[in-house]
């Protein structure tokens, strides 16, 4: 058995000892000198550390993003409540083809689901201005939850009409825009700007993994439960979404006339009138148009030429999640200053082209060589748009800028769901050929609109 031998020097210093040691050694004269020494050691060395962390906290990282308070919570928050919406779109898609028999309904559905929230939504982001954004974000996520759980439990009881099943689905779309922008314009509120790439790469992934995991639940439940039962899963989702967010930190921005409609009217004018803002909402609306017309598509090109179901089609999309939430990861890293144009355009012309290939798809490798390659391009996508629209616009218009922005961005999906639902009953491949033919567009205005520079719009952006 080995001995315990004693080191012949302490592994740490204990400052009792050093005392004793030195006014033994040097007497009181010299020990005072060099405690001052000693001191001035211990300050420079505390500095020094203080500098580290400083450099530390100051150096873009995942880890440093997660540190501020509130941001874990608002990330769970919104990855809930974005899956339970990814889960909702399918299913109503899938429920008006199976009980209605209609991609017509699906298609006006969805369109329904949307537009009329993008309609109110200068009104919505100067509601955010005005009362903060938390509240807000709670109260949609609570009406989203309650008229899932009526649409359920009207369809269980074969109690929804075409007319009723619209009805909901409009009134729930007016709640809509408080969550997606009261959560969009609190990560700039919350983070300092050097880490904005990577809280708009955590933003953009909020939708990626929704998309991941919300497609495929959807369809798998579709398929074990029916549609009716599958609504009550998001409801339940939203409501649990909504308990998270109760309370999360919301610092003020305010800035209002004291009048809503005005406000509102400002808004619109502010986002008209900013040269990088206008240039966004008539780019990524027309690409936008696209993306409506192939997300109708898609499930009756499964349902027909592949021969696939509601799983079929929810794993599809869960796939264009995976490789979207690794291509916004991994493009969170690049800055985009100075080249939002080219990456914009890029990304916008790669899902052009996964498009075209979608007209060929006959087996499951190329549909889904089809999704991976749109997965893809989301990464550039995101990243670069949620980043030039924060660069750009003043901190005091927030609300009101970026929910009338995202309105408009957003305007050219509910669009292309009304005219897939139209265009898709006579020919997929048609339907395909005026989406490429909106992408195209999209990315033209990008890459010519967009400024190159910093372009102050009205307010001082």
């Amino acid at each position: 058995m080995r001995s315990a031998v004693p080191s012949e020097r302490p592994r740490s210093f204990s400052p009792s000892l050093m005392c004793s040691y030195c006014r033994s050694r040097f007497g009181d004269h010299e020990f005072w000198g060099m405690s001052h020494l000693r001191d001035s050691a211990l300050h420079v060395a505390c500095a020094a550390r203080t500098v580290m962390r400083t450099v530390e906290q100051r150096r873009p990282s995942y880890r440093a993003l997660f540190s501020i308070p509130g941001i874990p919570r608002l990330v769970a928050s919104m990855l809930l409540a974005r899956t339970a919406g990814q889960m909702t779109s399918l299913i109503l898609v899938l429920f008006a083809l199976e009980r209605y028999g209609s991609p017509t309904i699906a298609g006006l559905a969805t369109f329904l689901s949307i537009a009329p929230g993008l309609l109110v939504s200068p009104i919505a982001g100067a509601l955010l201005d005005r009362h903060g954004r938390t509240r807000l974000v709670v109260l949609d996520y609570a009406v989203a939850a309650i008229s899932l759980g009526l649409l359920g439990a009207l369809g269980i009881a074969d109690a929804l009409p075409v007319p009723v099943l619209l009805v909901i689905v409009t009134v729930t779309s007016l709640t809509f825009p408080l969550s997606t922008t009261g959560v969009r314009t609190l990560f700039p509120i919350l983070v300092p700007q050097h880490l904005w790439e990577r809280a708009n790469a955590i933003d953009s992934n909020g939708y990626v993994v929704s998309s991941v995991f919300g497609p495929a639940a959807a369809g798998g439940l579709v398929a074990a439960l029916g549609a009716p039962y599958a609504l009550f899963v998001p409801a339940a989702i939203s409501a649990v979404a909504a308990g998270i967010a109760v309370g999360l930190r919301d610092p003020s921005t305010r800035a209002d006339t004291g009048r809503l409609l005005a406000d509102a009217w400002r808004g619109l004018v502010y986002v008209v009138r900013h040269p990088s803002l206008r240039a966004l909402a008539l780019g990524i609306s027309l690409a936008n148009v696209g993306w409506g017309i192939f997300f109708i598509a898609l499930p009756v090109l499964v349902y027909t030429r592949l021969g696939g179901d509601a799983a079929y089609v929810g794993n599809l999309f869960a796939l264009l999640g995976v490789v979207g939430f690794l291509a916004v990861l991994l493009f969170g890293r690049v800055s985009t200053r100075g080249r939002e144009h080219v990456y914009l355009a890029a990304a916008i012309v790669g899902e052009g082209v996964a498009f075209a290939l979608a007209i060929f798809a006959r087996d499951a490798m190329l549909i889904a060589v089809v999704m991976a390659l749109l997965g893809l391009a989301t990464g550039p996508f995101d990243v670069t748009l949620f980043t030039v629209r924060q660069r750009r616009t003043d901190l005091a218009w927030m609300g009101r800028a970026f929910a009338v922005s995202m309105a408009l961005n957003f305007a050219g999906f509910p669009i292309g769901t009304a005219l897939g639902g139209a265009i898709v009953p006579l020919s997929i491949d048609v339907a395909i050929v005026v989406a490429i033919l909106g992408n195209v567009s999209g990315a033209i205005v990008c890459f010519f609109a967009l400024p190159r520079e910093h372009a102050a719009g009205p307010g001082g952006s």
